[in-house]
């Protein structure tokens, strides 16, 4: 059988130019996200009422956190290669210390866009000083981030907690399953 030039010729620039596609998508939404530190905060303060909402014992384990950074919407999009953006607040004692922006990249089969929320919670004082003393922390590689998913029935009064940092991740429907926040860079924004 012959292989048809043309044919592979048009299949690259499929590729390339879904490549092409997918940058131009990830950086709009770096600039489509550069919010002002007012807007992250009240986008952080309806997420976490939802977390709340949605959560049993969210509220008492947030109490008990030595800080919480707060992702509203994290956008993922996905053309054969993608990239995911959000912009929060770390909170210390219920306010605003600091602003993160968190990016990461993927290749593999991918098509579509997807929007979460991610809501981190730094258990131990160690944990969080490491995280805000770090230039550009990268999960999984600067320190492990657990995620918590919770069975029918489950609040976070009945788990025990033993990761210093924990995740977690949820969209329109409740909390996501099956996420991992690996190679995840979290980097401080000047606000």
């Amino acid at each position: 059988m012959k292989s048809n030039p043309k044919a592979k010729m048009k299949q690259s620039n499929v590729f390339f130019i879904c490549i092409v596609v997918g940058l131009i998508l990830i950086g709009s939404a770096s600039v489509a996200f550069s919010e002002t530190a007012k807007e992250i905060d009240l986008s952080a303060d309806v997420t976490l009422e939802r977390f709340n909402k949605e959560i049993p014992g969210a509220d008492s384990f947030i109490k008990k956190a030595k800080g919480v950074l707060v992702f509203p919407q994290v956008i993922k999009v996905g053309i054969g290669i993608g990239g995911e953006y959000g912009e929060g607040a770390l909170r210390i004692d219920g306010k605003s210390a600091d602003y993160y922006s968190t990016m990461a990249a993927s290749i593999g089969f991918q098509l579509g866009a997807q929007a979460k929320s991610i809501v981190i919670v730094f258990t131990q004082e160690d944990a969080l000083k490491q995280f805000r003393n770090s230039d550009g922390w990268k999960a999984g590689v600067d320190g492990s981030v657990a995620l918590i998913s919770l069975g029918m029935g489950d609040s976070l009064d009945t788990i025990n907690v033993k990761d210093p940092i924990v995740a977690f991740v949820f969209g329109q429907k409740g909390l996501m399953y099956n996420l991992t926040l690996e190679g995840s860079k979290f980097t401080k924004l000047k606000r």
